[in-house]
């Protein structure tokens, strides 16, 4: 399979278990690797027949700014199973990054990785 990656997608959500994050909101980073077959567009240079990763970077925002969930392993299903709507993507890898989670040592970050794929 063939790889289109998105790294560095941010959006403001209010997702998290405590009051204060759903309240307050802050920033996910969201990375993503498409994996689809890629011949058939390069052969016809035709939009088409890959995956629009514009459309795709769209989506995905809009889910972390849409509906809270509390979990990030719930908000990078949701942004796996919309990546999967796309016919050319067989399988996505997401990476959902909580760099302002509520934790009370020093960290640089917390990210949960998920692989889904079309079944």
């Amino acid at each position: 399979m063939d790889r289109i990656t998105l790294r560095g997608l941010k959006a403001r959500g209010h997702h998290g278990v405590f009051p204060r994050e759903r309240e307050e909101g802050q920033t996910f980073i969201v990375d993503l690797v498409l994996h689809l077959d890629t011949r058939p567009a390069a052969a016809g240079d035709d939009l088409a027949k890959t995956v629009h990763y514009g459309v795709v970077a769209e989506e995905v925002v809009d889910v972390v700014r849409g509906e809270p969930v509390d979990l990030i392993e719930t908000l990078a299903e949701r942004i796996a199973e919309r990546c999967l709507k796309h016919e050319a993507v067989a399988q996505v890898e997401v990476v959902v990054h909580k760099p302002d989670a509520p934790i009370t040592v020093p960290f640089d970050d917390v990210t949960i990785t998920i692989t889904r794929s079309r079944a």
